[in-house]
């Protein structure tokens, strides 16, 4: 499987809520609160040129935020992206 990174905050529903979805189809993350770190904010507005979380990555590609992850899902585009 892919290495799933999933950049947060403490406080994010959606940060969550992504998170829960993965975790429901056992995918295991890396999770990276950028609110205790301002050199992983930096990181991951340079990676994905936006400042909301959640920003998640599967492998190199940047899925987006929450919903963008769900769009996927319903879409059955997830299950491939997670596949080495």
């Amino acid at each position: 499987m892919n290495p799933v990174t999933v950049y947060t905050t403490q406080h994010c529903p959606d940060c969550v809520s992504a998170k829960k979805l993965l975790a429901h189809k056992g995918v295991a993350t890396v999770e990276i609160d950028v609110e205790a770190s301002p050199q992983h904010l930096a990181e991951m507005m340079q990676r994905s040129q936006r400042r909301s979380v959640p920003q998640i990555f599967i492998g190199d590609v940047h899925v987006g935020g929450f919903d963008d992850l769900a769009s996927l899902e319903r879409g059955g585009k997830l299950d491939l992206l997670l596949q080495p």
